[in-house]
């Protein structure tokens, strides 16, 4: 038996939306469901905005291969 603590979203027409962890076998399972009086206030984290530089597109003679890269002395 293994007790799993998580929030979970309820829909406006009563679904519940649950991701369990890794590991749990497929099938059917017997849960216990405890739904407290009171919603949990998520704190929502602010979208961060990170720059954007384009460089336009990469040369079609490009390669990526390590020897490449790297040249004869591998670093």
């Amino acid at each position: 038996m293994r007790t799993i603590e998580t929030v979970v979203t309820v829909e406006p027409d009563g679904k519940l939306v649950l991701q369990l962890p890794p590991g749990i076998a497929p099938g059917e399972h017997r849960i216990v469901l405890v739904i407290e009086e009171q919603p949990v206030l998520v704190e929502k984290r602010p979208v961060i905005d990170f720059p954007v530089i384009d460089v336009g597109e990469w040369p079609e003679d490009l390669s990526l291969r390590r020897e490449d890269m790297y040249g004869d002395f591998g670093r």
